[in-house]
């Protein structure tokens, strides 16, 4: 007897329909072949759905049964299978009709006593399985909540096999899961820090205020102990608050690899990744034998902070070039492509020689010239050109240090955030673009006129520094971002000038 069902394989982070045909043959011995480009966890299916039928109190098939996942040419991957195939089992041995197993998407793994266990990438099989109409999706009882995440499609927790078989033959109603997604962000949208920790570094809070403002990528340079990983961790907090759009496309690469966390559907806050500078290429970019995301793409909406830059190897460094510019990474295999998304704003740090004192005057740097100049080299000036803000990092004093006074805290620096945000939505309207970090030469030329003593300043700070092209485009999104900040129509020279100060590696370079 034949069966049809229908679940949900990944490529990438993308959930693809696939149909499930089970026919459970009337003769021959008892084998179970699975075909469809299934990987091994796919194969090796066919045992947890035998113990898991058997366990349940079902007879399983003493025939042969052949599983196809349709369409073919996509390779299936991972557990999610289970469920579907045990169910196809069942209805083809006549337990149940299935009836409505046309309006459904069934997804989930088997533990060999039945028990239906969670699978990574619910969100994104939940939003494939409403893009195509489907009435309902049946999920793991942990997976549940996720799903519920997606409206207008229903969905169905099921603890067990059993459940499943009870549910979709009629004799066992279920209530569908539902969230409220706004005491999510309520309760959940909090950090636990605040820039008001920050003892004195104002110079560096506004490049950090710049940069949250405008989307700049910033690169901190001071010697250790200057708080420099403090200020990083605190960029989020002035950040503006996560959307729900941007939130769901955040989620679901989180969910894509297993790091949502137990019992969370959303992630109410922007992201801080913070791999060490030991990381591979494929850690950061994503890919491996069964494409993942990387760092790039789990700090999508969010932050990748970078401590000791300089320590990174120069290549793995390299291939961030490119996300930068353009907010996504696509990783292409012999047999397919993946694009990711990595939208984000990286936080460098490093310290400014290799013993970590230079321009200090706390203590004396011990280093030759020649080592400086090969220490800062090991970023490459491509990738420096990408980087808007270069800001020092100074020592904190002990008066500062022990300072009573009180610090401007996160929330009072996130309405000015907020405030030029606002402006910047208004200017480019379309939703395409939303900070002046990512805006075109095109727009940098209608967005950014300058006035002639402007033009006259960053004219002389290009011909003295001997600046490129696209730390000229960068000076004048800073300068955009700066006036937005003062909620300026016009750059000014003031403007300008603040700018070109935050360009301290091109002035070595």
């Amino acid at each position: 007897m034949l069966a049809r069902l229908h679940s949900v394989t990944l490529e990438g982070i993308e959930g693809v329909i696939c149909e499930v045909e089970v026919d459970v043959a009337r003769g021959g011995f008892e084998k179970t072949l699975i075909v469809g480009l299934p990987d091994a966890a796919v194969k090796e299916s066919s045992e947890r759905v035998k113990s898991a039928i058997i366990n349940s109190g079902y007879k399983y098939p003493k025939t042969q049964s052949v599983v196809n996942l349709a369409p073919a040419d996509i390779k299936k991957e991972g557990p999610a299978f289970d469920l579907s195939i045990a169910l196809g089992m069942l209805i083809g041995t006549g337990v149940f009709t299935g009836i409505a197993l046309k309006d459904y998407v069934i997804i989930g793994e088997l533990a060999l006593d039945g028990r239906v266990r969670k699978v990574n990438g619910i969100l994104s099989m939940a939003m494939t399985a409403k893009a195509n109409g489907f009435k309902g999706i049946v999920v793991p009882l942990d997976n549940a909540a996720e799903a519920a995440v997606v409206r207008d499609i229903e969905v169905y927790g099921v603890g067990s096999l059993a459940q499943a078989v009870g549910f979709l033959g009629g004799q066992l109603p279920l209530e569908t899961t539902t969230i409220d997604i706004d005491k999510i962000f309520n309760v959940e949208s909090c950090y636990d820090v605040d820039f008001s920790d920050v003892k004195g570094q104002e110079s560096v809070k506004r490049a950090l205020t710049v940069a949250a403002a405008g989307g700049h990528n910033i690169l901190m340079i001071g010697p250790p102990g200057a708080g420099k990983t403090m200020l990083a961790q605190r960029l989020a907090t002035i950040l503006p608050p996560l959307t729900l759009a941007e939130s769901l496309e955040t989620t679901r690469i989180y969910s894509s690899v297993g790091l949502l966390g137990k019992g969370k559907a959303l992630l109410a806050t922007r992201p801080v990744r913070t791999p060490h500078h030991t990381a591979s290429g494929p850690a950061l970019i994503g890919g491996g034998t069964n494409a993942k995301p990387g760092e790039l793409s789990l700090a999508h909406h969010g932050i990748l902070f970078l401590d000791e830059f300089t320590e990174f190897p120069r290549h793995v460094l390299e291939m961030i070039r490119q996300p930068l510019e353009d907010g996504t990474i696509t990783v292409s295999r012999a047999k397919r492509s993946c694009l990711y998304p990595a939208d984000f704003v990286l936080i460098g740090s490093c310290n400014p020689c290799p013993c970590g004192f230079y321009g200090s005057d706390s203590r004396r740097c011990k280093c030759a010239p020649g080592q400086i100049e090969r220490y800062i080299s090991k970023i490459s000036g491509p990738l420096i050109d990408r980087i808007d803000i270069h800001i020092d990092v100074p020592a904190i004093s002990f008066s500062k240090l022990r300072s009573e006074s009180s610090q401007m805290d996160s929330a009072t620096i996130r309405a000015d955030v907020i405030k030029a945000r606002a402006v910047q939505t208004h200017r480019f309207g379309d939703g395409r673009i939303m900070t002046n970090a990512r805006m075109s030469h095109k727009q940098v030329r209608k967005f950014c006129e300058l006035d002639r003593p402007s033009e006259m300043m960053l004219k002389q700070a290009m011909t003295e520094f001997g600046l490129s092209a696209r730390a000229h485009d960068k000076i004048c999104k800073l300068a955009r971002t700066i006036a937005d900040l003062t909620d300026s129509e016009n750059i000014t020279p003031e403007h300008i000038a603040e700018a070109i100060s935050y360009r301290k590696l091109d002035r070595k370079l």
